[in-house]
């Protein structure tokens, strides 16, 4: 990576410390060891280092991206920036109040040194699996010395070169948190493509290989280990860069 390239934190699952020109942005933070019914089986807890992001970004209101526990046990006065409409559907965000900015695609924030641009996801956004669809899932650009991408969950969609044309560093879900995957995912060869219509000069594996249903650990163990493993061989096969991280590693 060359000096402009941001740092990158994978804590595990979507939650990547971002760093660039001395600011640091937290992605959907997952900082316990347990998500409802899934548990955390690979990795420290993030928290186990200092954790002292400028900002939060969440991509989507599913319980494994928008965890209010985790919220909490992040202190200050520290910005949430949410999908337009979250707090009317999840009412535990106004515990929150005035920390919380709604974006909407192509918002822009500055959070110090850096720019944050929300960008369209395809995912499906809701808290819940019934209910109206009132909230888009998103992802989101920080631009400081470099532009790194952070899709959330997204499945491909037709304007994403557009919305993103080249970046320097990809956050690129490869997996999820059970032995299926549904709609609104990429799979590592899926993944390989997003990285190439978001023209990334290197990407990272990430939603893979951290949290796993309770009781699965022997079911479908493939789904849990390999995805990462498989983008980076395809990316490499298709002669582009990738870096698998394990939980708690910086690129």
């Amino acid at each position: 990576m060359s000096d402009r390239t941001p740092r990158a934190r994978w804590h595990g699952h979507a939650t990547v410390s971002i760093t660039d020109r001395g600011t640091t942005i937290l992605t959907d933070p997952i900082l316990t060891d347990r998500v409802a019914h899934l548990r955390r089986r690979r990795g420290p807890n993030p928290l186990d280092t200092p954790l002292l992001p400028d900002a939060v970004v969440l991509s989507h209101l599913h319980a494994d991206h928008t965890h209010l526990p985790s919220l909490r046990l992040i202190g200050g006065d520290v910005p949430i920036l949410v999908p337009t409409g979250a707090v009317g559907q999840v009412s535990g965000l106004r515990a929150f109040g005035d920390r919380l900015i709604e974006v909407s695609p192509g918002d822009e924030v500055r959070i110090g040194g850096v720019l944050v641009r929300a960008v369209p996801a395809e995912h499906d956004g809701r808290r819940w699996p019934r209910g109206p669809h009132r909230v888009r899932a998103l992802g989101y650009v920080i631009e400081g010395e470099g532009r790194t991408y952070f899709a959330g969950d997204t499945a491909l969609y037709g304007s994403m070169s557009d919305w993103i044309p080249e970046c320097d560093v990809a956050l690129i879900p490869v997996g999820g948190w059970g032995p299926s995957l549904g709609p609104g995912h990429l799979d590592p060869a899926a993944a390989v493509r997003a990285a190439v219509a978001v023209g990334a000069r290197t990407a990272i594996p990430v939603h893979f290989g951290t949290l796993w249903p309770m009781g699965f650990d022997s079911v479908r163990p493939d789904r849990f280990y390999g995805p990462g493993a498989e983008f980076v061989r395809r990316m490499t096969e298709a002669g582009l860069a990738a870096t698998e991280l394990r939980p708690g590693e910086s690129s």
